[in-house]
């Protein structure tokens, strides 16, 4: 019998590998994928009914409405982290919980265009900022309390890219299994 692979509903992009840096053409991707993100979250949910949008996209996990609040408020506080590196000597950055932000009304709200419009604006933002910054601004680093040792901002920026595509996998392969 053949061996069957399955991937991990958690992580459809796989797993976030930290690299030590990004090359120029890494980092412009990065920013690329940063810069792609709102609408691939709009594509991710174009045509779902409110039912589908309050499905979780795996057992246990966030429905698809959560999953789209969820974006725009993490990657809200990457760009403010960045904002703190670019203009602070290493800060330690404040972590939130993520889980109870997804709790709170508006992490459940039918104001899905409102965050999608939201996600849009901050990633335009963002992309201007990331595309003006130098190499070293992208070395500047931050301490965060989660992580073993201070991160760079290449390391943000990875992170954040894939985030983005992590999170809209997340929905496309539940529209997969779910044949919508």
């Amino acid at each position: 019998m053949p061996a069957t692979t399955s991937v991990d509903p958690r992580y459809p992009v796989g797993r976030f590998t930290r690299p030590t840096a990004l090359s120029p053409a890494e980092r412009a991707a990065a920013i690329d994928a940063i810069a792609q993100a709102p609408a691939a979250f709009r594509a991710a949910i174009k045509g779902l009914s409110d039912a589908q949008l309050d499905t979780p996209y795996r057992d246990g996990g966030w429905t698809v409405r959560q999953v789209i609040h969820h974006v725009p408020d993490s990657h809200m506080n990457a760009y403010v982290r960045f904002k703190l590196a670019l203009t602070e000597d290493v800060p330690i950055i404040k972590p939130y919980d993520e889980a109870k932000w997804a709790e709170l009304e508006d992490g459940k709200s039918r104001l899905v265009e409102n965050s999608l419009a939201l996600l849009e604006a901050l990633h335009q933002r963002w992309r201007f900022l990331l595309q003006r910054m130098t190499p070293s601004d992208f070395a500047r680093k931050l301490n965060h309390p989660d992580w073993d040792a201070p991160l760079s901002l290449d390391v943000m920026l990875a992170l954040y890219a894939w985030h983005g595509r992590h999170h809209a996998a997340h929905i496309m392969s539940l529209r997969q299994r779910m044949s919508w």
